[in-house]
């Protein structure tokens, strides 16, 4: 009989390893005041770096502004009606997407870094935060290299093939088998890219433990492609995402007076229509992003982080550990 060894008790900083949802429920409890204070930072910082850069970028976009005022004015001369055209300013909005998606980022990534280290419950230097944050950075990039970029192309080829905007090709004659294939890409790219994300959702988590960017993504794959692995991680996601659905409708809908509020006011500063149209639509969805992103990302990020510690030692400790240790002292 191998001999018995009494397990060392764990670490005075290290929390009890229960189940998710309890980790998180004491995380969340005990950790509120440090991760209330992080999120209003992070949350005003980028709030106020958003602002900063949408008010650059209608600037920038002003006379766009100019010209669709102009040529109401003068159809309006001329007693027609006069529907202007927004592919410019989609333009625009497509090509300062990115700079958004970056401040996105590093929001999200100083609040996973933060959530990790309470739900690590150890102590880190500044200097480990640091690179840790840019280690989530580099996740987030790869990861949205990976999953986006095929329903994107998908959408962009379903439209240039199958749009009203053109005459279809004979190969893609309406109605034809063709035709219908190359309509359903984009879903299909959009499914695969949702299960791609789903594969790779605990990577942050994996990085704001210690990894790089691609041992992480190495990770969340390993950890993910089990049958145990993928259905925790959907139990996990489906919820948060219907939460964070919910609450974005919700306070999006809330902050709906502020459109004619915002129009009014940039209209009677500026004297341009469209430009205080424009803010007035995107006032109430600033709003609700912030407000999704301060009351849901500390769950999210705290949550993901806790199933990650959770399931890494099942896939990492050895399968027999008495053998191991028959063996060691035999």
């Amino acid at each position: 009989m191998p001999p018995q060894h009494d397990r060392p008790p764990p670490p005075a900083t290290e929390r009890p390893h229960g189940g998710v949802t309890a980790t998180v429920s004491a995380v969340l409890w005990h950790d509120r005041g440090a991760l209330a204070a992080a999120t209003v930072r992070v949350v005003g910082l980028s709030a106020l770096a958003g602002l900063l850069m949408t008010a650059l970028i209608f600037a920038l976009s002003w006379p766009l502004f100019t010209r669709m005022r102009n040529r109401r004015a003068w159809y309006h001369h001329l007693e027609d009606p006069y529907l202007h055209d927004h592919t410019a300013l989609a333009r625009v909005a497509l090509g300062t997407l990115p700079l958004y998606l970056l401040l996105l980022g590093i929001g999200s990534a100083a609040l996973q870094t933060v959530c990790s280290r309470a739900a690590a419950a150890g102590p880190r230097p500044l200097r480990e935060d640091r690179v840790r944050l840019r280690a989530l950075l580099a996740v987030y990039t790869l990861r949205g290299l990976i999953v986006w970029p095929l329903p994107l192309l998908a959408a962009y080829l379903a439209t240039s093939l199958t749009g009203d905007q053109l005459d279809t090709p004979e190969p893609l004659e309406r109605g034809s088998l063709p035709y219908h294939l190359v309509a359903a890409s984009p879903a299909a790219a959009l499914f695969i890219a949702v299960l791609l994300r789903l594969a790779f959702a605990l990577a942050p988590a994996a990085a704001a433990s210690g990894l790089g960017s691609r041992a992480a993504l190495r990770r969340s794959w390993s950890l993910t492609r089990t049958r145990a692995g993928a259905t925790r991680v959907l139990a996990l996601a489906l919820p948060l995402a219907a939460l964070c659905a919910a609450v974005t409708r919700l306070a999006t809908q809330l902050a709906l007076p502020l459109r004619p509020l915002v129009r009014s006011l940039l209209e009677q500063a500026t004297g341009n229509f469209f430009a205080a149209y424009y803010a007035g639509i995107l006032a109430p969805v600033i709003v609700g992003i912030l407000a999704t992103a301060a009351t849901t990302l500390p769950l999210t990020c705290t949550a993901f982080a806790a199933l990650h510690a959770h399931l890494r030692p099942a896939r990492t400790s050895p399968r027999n550990p008495g053998g191991t240790t028959a063996a060691s002292t035999a």
